[in-house]
């Protein structure tokens, strides 16, 4: 079986046509998974639904903590961009063995529809979680990298390789 954490982030994200903001009310993983038409055994619980810029140290051991706590090996994360490498890094140094974390996430809501790449990065972290080796990484734009060699290029938008 799979877990799969939402913690929120740009990917679980509702655009207010009125007011123009961006705010959180429920995950859209359930529509993604059935309009996927995935069959993987899967476990999706909420943690939080919160823009990672607000994500805080307490944050990340809620998730750590819900990491450690499930029995599958294979967890994916689905989480803010702009600090996902920061929540990856703090997995990486909770002592949680013996498991294999993705996390991934979307630049654009997936309430946006064929513009968001969410669908995409959703299907490559679930590949991912599957294939690769017990450890912490990071899935965006059909890559991963391992927590420490990745970092989000902010005026390209894209995640690249730390060199």
């Amino acid at each position: 079986m799979i877990q799969i954490f939402v913690t929120g982030g740009t990917f679980d994200k509702e655009y207010n046509f009125v007011s123009g903001q961006l705010y959180f009310q429920d995950s859209n993983l359930p529509e993604m998974l059935e309009r996927g038409r995935c069959t993987l055994d899967l476990n999706v619980r909420t943690l939080m639904m919160v823009d990672s810029l607000d994500l805080t140290d307490l944050d990340r051991e809620n998730i750590a903590h819900n990491c450690r706590g499930v029995d599958t090996d294979q967890i994916l994360i689905t989480h803010g961009t702009d600090t996902m490498q920061q929540t990856a890094a703090y997995l990486a140094d909770a002592n949680i063995e013996g498991k294999t974390i993705v996390l991934t996430g979307a630049m654009i809501p997936y309430a946006f529809g064929s513009s968001s790449d969410g669908f995409f990065n959703l299907g490559s972290g679930l590949a991912f979680v599957q294939s690769l080796p017990p450890g912490v990484y990071v899935a965006m734009n059909g890559r991963y990298w391992d927590w420490d060699k990745v970092r989000k290029n902010r005026s390209t938008g894209y995640f690249e390789t730390i060199k």
